[in-house]
């Protein structure tokens, strides 16, 4: 049964120190309906090594596998199992077969056939919770430390109705916390979604109410996580921007949009809609039965293309709002032809694909003659594919607030790119061919977040002074001719890290004094970066006052400087004032 507690009590054996001591490696692996022997090996290899591995050839797969195996007590396990085709296991499990006697493999599933065809011990059958465990985890998550006499006789009614499910149980008790009344708790007891006919695969009606009950923000950014497919593994930061660009997060008091909606995240991780990643604690989950649900209350506005996909399985286009899809080697036109009937479509969004394919083409004609349709697009990504530029009508897309074209091949934007006033995000991460900004930038000033990491991009834009919204530039880059450290002056928003490259072109110490970084008490870590290569002859004076003048804010938790050129630190980089500074390191191209 759904949500009876399978994965969670695989995860607290994978977890648990004492298993830690009895095996040399631990692997786990999501395998869902969709059971793919190289998706699910590669899964394996890469969380026994704790490392990516770039490869989808399934021989060479399984010998990597075979490598961290041989030899060695392991525990694997694979999570969420519907397969009983007798040949998918057999070449899944060759590789197990090199490990040490004491092995172990742990297997979820709904289904009592699989465990036949791989040949297991007996299964265990996870039996509806007693009633004593029952109000234990109710009690914990309906009242906390506190308990309400005159509530406890409707929680008690209400737990009856959860019937033995730990999911359900502590879902309802985490939306129940929230208003200790009797009237709210009533009016959750005597709900007309308790007596639903049951049905085959049917959403249970305690995850129901819970949906029910949300505020109706929470309800808007929950159904539109029905555009991850099961299993996926999102990032919240990026979820947060995504709901910002689709309208969901509003300003509230003092606090930023990013701030309202980490808010939004954290109240629906609290409530169970979200979990963390098992692999990764960075990373988040929605339970299979909560996909379930928000593709039920997304009506059909949200959809995913996946790699079973026929165009009967969604007859009506015209009402889609939000597409996603893996992306494929080569995606050809026709896989997106159906939403020439989505006028309406507001975000489009190709996820990495869990075969992990390294080079990834998309056809121009989607760039060039689909995406210049949806005029009221919100959110488009690019990220991933082999393309080499956007065309001019980009511009033409009013409405878009989320650009994302990390890890292409684009060389450079079209200043059309410009004119989108309501942008808030442009994700540049890993663009190796990128060398430079448009040159009126600074004309977006909705922007929010530029992240230009890994791009090959040589100097900011003038103007870039002018983006005072902006909340995060993970990197600055000082040109000789165009920003200049200056133009951080403004920004006095920025959060979390900056990264100031070629500091070599800094002329003055009273430039760097303009960057105002000692008022910018959102940053926790800079780096302060001398080119290596520089050939121009150094100032000593220079280059020591232009440090001097850097100086940070004093509650920073981190500061770097590489590739400093300068024979001496000047006499702030050790002022006590610098309490909470964690480390200073400095990696000299001179003594």
């Amino acid at each position: 049964m759904g949500g009876i507690g399978k994965t969670t009590l695989a995860q607290m054996v994978y977890n648990d120190k004492r298993v830690n001591e009895l095996f040399d490696v631990k692997a786990w692996a999501y395998v869902s309906d969709d059971f793919n022997s190289i998706r699910i090996t590669k899964s394996l290899l890469e969380s026994a090594t704790a490392k990516p591995c770039d490869t989808m050839n399934l021989e060479l797969l399984q010998g990597g596998l075979k490598d961290t195996l041989n030899k060695k007590k392991f525990l694997v396990v694979l999570d969420d199992v519907w397969n009983e085709k007798l040949d998918s296991w057999n070449d899944l499990s060759i590789p197990f077969l090199v490990g040490s006697p004491g092995s172990k493999i742990i297997v979820t599933t709904r289904n009592e056939e699989v465990i036949s065809n791989m040949n297991a011990f007996p299964p265990n059958f996870l039996k509806e919770i007693s009633d004593e465990a029952c109000w234990s985890l109710f009690v914990h998550h309906a009242f906390g430390s506190q308990m309400h006499s005159d509530l406890i006789p409707i929680g008690r009614q209400i737990m009856n109705k959860c019937k033995g499910l730990p999911l359900a149980l502590k879902t309802l008790g985490r939306i129940l916390a929230s208003r200790l009344d009797t009237n709210y708790w009533n009016a959750i007891l005597n709900s007309n979604l308790w007596e639903m006919p049951p049905r085959k695969n049917a959403i249970l009606p305690s995850l129901r109410l819970s949906y029910h009950h949300l505020p109706s923000n929470l309800k808007r950014c929950f159904a539109y996580c029905s555009i991850f497919p099961k299993g996926y593994e999102f990032d919240k930061k990026n979820l947060v921007m995504l709901w910002m660009a689709e309208g969901f997060v509003q300003p509230l008091g003092k606090n930023s949009l990013e701030e309202v909606g980490e808010e939004y995240f954290s109240e629906l991780l609290s409530r169970s809609f979200f979990q963390e990643s098992v692999q990764d604690n960075n990373r988040y989950v929605m339970h299979d039965l909560f996909n379930d649900l928000a593709q039920s209350v997304s009506r059909k506005m949200c959809i995913h293309l996946g790699e079973n996909w026929e165009r009967g399985m969604h007859e009506n286009f015209e009402k889609v709002r939000h597409f996603s899809c893996f992306r494929s080697k080569y995606d050809v036109y026709r896989k997106f032809e159906s939403l020439n009937e989505a006028k309406w479509l507001r975000t489009f969004l190709p996820l990495a694909s869990p075969l992990g394919d390294e080079f990834c083409y998309l056809t121009k004609k989607v760039s060039c003659e689909l995406l210049p349709k949806f005029r009221f697009l919100r959110v488009l990504s690019l990220s991933g594919y082999c393309i080499s530029e956007l065309p001019d009508s980009i511009g033409n897309l009013k409405h878009l607030r989320y650009i994302n074209l990390s890890y292409t091949e684009i060389k450079s934007l079209p200043q059309s790119l410009c004119t989108q006033f309501n942008l808030q995000t442009l994700l540049l991460c890993n663009c190796d061919y990128l060398t430079e900004l448009p040159a009126e930038m600074g004309k977006l000033n909705n922007l929010r977040y530029l992240d230009i990491v890994g791009s090959a991009i040589q100097e900011m834009p003038l103007g870039l002074g002018n983006l005072v919204n902006l909340q995060m530039l993970p990197q600055f880059t000082v040109g000789s001719s165009g920003s200049s450290i200056g133009d951080l002056r403004n920004l006095m928003h920025l959060q979390s890290s900056l990264w100031i490259s070629r500091l070599e072109n800094v002329a003055s110490s009273w430039d760097a004094r303009r960057a105002n970084l000692h008022e910018k008490r959102g940053l926790k870590k800079l780096v302060f970066q001398w080119s290596t290569n520089s050939d121009e002859l150094i100032d000593e004076k220079v280059v020591t006052d232009v440090l001097e003048m850097l100086q940070p804010n004093p509650k920073l938790e981190n500061v770097k400087v590489n590739n400093y050129p300068g024979k001496r630190f000047p006499s702030s980089i050790g002022d006590p004032t610098f309490s909470i500074l964690i480390t200073l390191t400095s990696k000299a191209s001179k003594t």
